[in-house]
């Protein structure tokens, strides 16, 4: 899907198909972000007024690299994960027999539509650990793209959360609910927070015109 021009699927996700969607949506705008502040790791390494954390710099870029192209991968799971939920919901359901496959054959869906929105969640906090230290210890001059990073990042998180969230509220094993929901929540309380956090961060540091 990510081997489309960027018009593409802008395209593609402004039609009534159903792929991609919200989910794939989400997944990009983190790949985005994380592009971000790889771009400022970029920027930062062989300037002398940062030779002190090249070392640095150079390992958070490798790591960097794994999470954007984790991101990356999610966009199209995405897409695959809702095809067996879409079969599913096609599923007749006109005897009791039925009934009862296509109930199986949804809830078994729902896992997989309900784990891969949380993987976004886990790559886009993941992501903002990096960012932090783009942030703090990157070149200034791409400071703000450090803060814009960390909101696509944080845009990720809450698109994904509701991914999470429509599908949970079909899923009718209430432990594996239960599970789920404290999951997402602790992921989303501690990626939003971190956001916040360093996108406070570099606009403090904007106004105090660095």
């Amino acid at each position: 899907m990510l081997e489309n021009s960027c018009k593409k699927f802008i395209e593609d996700l402004s039609s009534k198909q159903p792929v991609p969607g919200g989910g794939g949506a989400s997944a990009l705008v983190g790949a985005i972000g994380m592009a971000l502040g790889m771009m400022v790791g970029n920027l930062t390494i062989g300037k002398p007024k940062y030779a002190k954390v090249q070392d640095e710099m150079q390992a958070l870029l490798e790591a960097s690299k794994n999470s954007l192209e984790g991101l990356e991968l999610l966009v199209q799971k995405d897409a695959s994960a809702f095809a067996p939920l879409a079969v599913a919901y096609g599923l007749s359901s006109d005897t009791e027999e039925e009934k009862q496959t296509k109930q199986k054959k949804t809830q078994e869906a729902l896992i997989l539509a309900i784990e891969t929105p949380i993987e976004v969640l886990e790559e886009a906090c993941k992501a903002l650990g990096f960012m932090k230290t783009y942030a703090v210890k990157g070149s200034t001059l791409v400071l703000s793209d450090a803060g814009v990073g960390a909101a696509c990042l944080k845009a990720a998180i809450l698109s994904a959360k509701l991914n999470v969230q429509i599908n949970l509220n079909l899923l009718k094993d209430t432990g594996k609910k239960e599970l789920y929901y404290h999951r997402m929540n602790r992921l989303v309380e501690n990626g939003t927070a971190l956001a916040d956090e360093i996108y406070t961060y570099v606009e403090n540091r904007l106004q105090e015109d660095i």
